[in-house]
């Protein structure tokens, strides 16, 4: 009996504690696997400063001149690499856009427009030899029409474009003519080294894997470059074009939800053409479509929280994964070499594109720990090492690719400088409400 006021209490601890672990009867409460960490503006503003300070050191060194092949001045991923390559070049020409230098997006447009063939082909690669075409014929992937509109909305003007009107339909109609499932009304990559994502487990990415999966990342793409294209046709007055072209985004926005969109699991996923089922891998192409509001707000929250911002899945110490955590694959090898690894480890570039989707669906404290995050990241890479490397260890930080025995002829450590260079336009949205979303205004 002396033990029963014990007993009595230690009951009333449970029930309360039971009572704290209930489900949450509403999504906007329901955050039990979002981690917010507080963010010090004032020391974000110290790391963005240091980074600006270097970044102004290193941006000079993504810009090459003409040579051979390439006519026009042409921006890479410096360091280890060498060739233009489309995405890298867009994402970084969409910064120097931000920077007061809107020319490079023009040149970059110029470049891939001209060397279009008559099928509507032009590989995502060039060099100056010529283009590359690698793992097949690894066509562009979709990103010229984006770019055409962002260079004009930048300086004011769509006439430039008049010219090349046809030959930017072209290369539409090639990818519908080779990349596009009529049975989903989706599109697909040849293979995922064209995606970009080297070896993105959620699709295929051996060139003996003879599997295809219409795909959210192409499709979420391509989706863009239809509302881009609506627009472009719409300031030449070419009204017909911009009605079909707007209609085929509005249909194939429809579709990415319809097939992709895993109401039970809250993601995105990619589809086995054959078997027609999902395949149930949560990756960095999981979330494209928030990039451009393909997502319902609802959906939006709802994968937010169940999958970008769960630490179980793809937020890590040192910023949001390229692969769920619980993937069966989820690796940090340092891996660049026949490809790069996308598999797990932190990529600038993909935080980049998660931010896009964070602010499009009002996460701004997550956006600020990313900014804060990737930020201080970045400059203890430029401390350490003189430059930043492609990817970091998603949880210990330690960079990762390239390694630090890919020198130069005079023993230097290479490095990578490309689309990193946007974890600064984060950091100026955060700091200075100054976004650079890659929105496409109709």
């Amino acid at each position: 009996m002396n033990n029963l006021p014990n007993v009595i209490v230690i009951a009333m601890l449970f029930v309360i504690a039971m009572s704290c672990n209930k489900p949450k009867k509403s999504m906007n409460n329901a955050k039990d696997n979002v981690t917010h960490t507080s963010v010090n503006m004032e020391k974000m503003k110290q790391i963005y400063d240091e980074l600006s300070t270097e970044y102004d050191r290193l941006r000079p060194q993504v810009i090459k001149q003409p040579e051979g092949y390439l006519k026009y001045p042409y921006l890479i991923p410096a360091g280890f690499y060498s060739q233009l390559w489309d995405w890298d070049a867009f994402f970084m020409a969409n910064h120097f856009i931000s920077k007061g230098q809107p020319e490079f997006m023009k040149y970059w447009a110029l470049t891939y427009m001209e060397n279009i063939d008559e099928e509507g082909y032009v590989s995502g690669g060039m060099t100056t030899k010529g283009q590359r075409k690698i793992f097949g014929k690894f066509a562009m992937k979709p990103f010229l029409s984006q770019g055409i509109y962002h260079y004009s909305e930048a300086v004011g003007d769509y006439s430039w474009i008049e010219p090349y009107y046809d030959r930017i339909t072209k290369i539409l109609e090639y990818r519908e003519n080779t990349q596009f499932n009529k049975e989903f009304g989706l599109y697909y990559w040849e293979i995922a080294m064209q995606s970009g994502a080297d070896n993105n487990p959620a699709m295929n990415y051996f060139t003996d894997d003879s599997r295809e999966f219409v795909c959210a990342d192409v499709s979420a793409f391509q989706y863009g470059e239809l509302l881009a294209q609506s627009v472009i046709a719409k300031k030449l007055g070419k009204q017909e074009d911009a009605a079909k072209f707007k209609k085929a985004a509005e249909t194939l926005k429809a579709n990415i939800n319809k097939h992709l969109w895993n109401a039970e699991d809250k993601v995105y996923y990619n589809v086995d053409i054959d078997s027609k089922k999902h395949y149930k891998r949560v990756s960095y192409s999981s979330f494209i479509p928030l990039m451009y509001k393909i997502a319902t707000p609802e959906q939006g929250k709802q994968t937010i929280e169940a999958h970008l911002t769960n630490p179980k899945c793809m937020k890590a110490k040192y910023g949001f994964r390229s692969l769920s955590a619980q993937d069966v694959d989820y690796n940090n090898k340092n891996v660049i070499v026949p490809f790069s690894n996308w598999q797990g480890p932190v990529w600038p570039i993909a935080n980049y594109i998660f931010s896009i989707g964070l602010k499009n669906y009002g996460y701004d404290k997550e956006l600020a720990w990313l900014a804060e995050t990737l930020g201080q990241l970045l400059v203890d890479d430029i401390k350490e090492w003189g430059i930043m490397h492609e990817n970091y260890h998603a949880d210990t930080g330690a960079p990762l690719a390239p390694s630090a025995d890919h020198v130069d002829k005079n023993g230097k450590f290479v490095g990578f400088i490309s689309w990193n260079l946007c974890i600064q336009n984060v950091m100026e949205g955060v700091l200075e409400d100054k976004w650079m979303l890659l929105q496409i205004e109709e």
